[in-house]
């Protein structure tokens, strides 16, 4: 991040995302929101397409310094992946401005071809993280040997990403939430 400016526009652009969905997302909405001039937007930023590819590197970097809070409390790489996984899910405005703004990003990804790639990349880079510990895990035989970590990692965070867009709309409990998700690690993972 280059300044502090553009992280105050990007920090603004995630809230107004995640409260009115990519289609709300207006230069002048923004604009408010931030407390800066349009032409500040347009000076950093360049043109709307280039203002969604850094909110979603933005939304990203956020998740990576929550997230890599597992990393710091255990050395157990299952212990890590569950608690990078549940660390995705905390009723934190951070985290629910984030989890809100990657759902919409991803959804209007659907008829945004220029969303595609960057959120397939973010989308791979985190599986490929999850794949590395559940290796890890296997390795150090605290997870069945058996199944593709490729495969494992990719079920865990579709899971993830379904039941914080159920935890957020109000169709099911934070806590409902985690304990579906901790139950996904045991089931993937086996009881070691």
């Amino acid at each position: 991040m280059s300044s502090d400016r553009q992280r105050q526009i990007l920090e603004a652009a995630v809230r107004v995302i995640a409260r009115s969905g990519v289609r709300g997302l207006r230069v002048e909405k923004l604009s408010a929101e931030a407390g800066v001039s349009t032409a500040l937007i347009y000076y950093h930023f360049g043109d709307r397409a280039g203002l969604m590819r850094k909110t979603l590197e933005f939304v990203n970097e956020r998740a990576g310094r929550y997230t890599d809070e597992a990393l710091r409390i255990s050395q157990d790489p299952r212990e890590q992946l569950e608690l990078v996984l549940l660390l995705e899910l905390q009723d934190t405005a951070e985290v629910r401005e984030n989890s809100a703004a990657w759902g919409e990003l991803r959804a209007s990804a659907v008829f945004n071809a220029d969303l595609r790639e960057p959120l397939s990349a973010s989308t791979r880079a985190w599986s490929g993280d999850l794949a590395a510990m559940i290796r890890r895990a296997q390795e150090a035989g605290l997870a069945e040997a058996g199944a593709d970590p490729a495969d494992v990692a990719e079920r865990l965070t579709s899971l993830v990403e379904g039941v914080s867009e159920r935890w957020l709309s109000g169709s099911m409990t934070l806590e409902r939430a985690r304990h579906l998700v901790r139950g996904a690690v045991v089931a993937e993972l086996g009881r070691v």
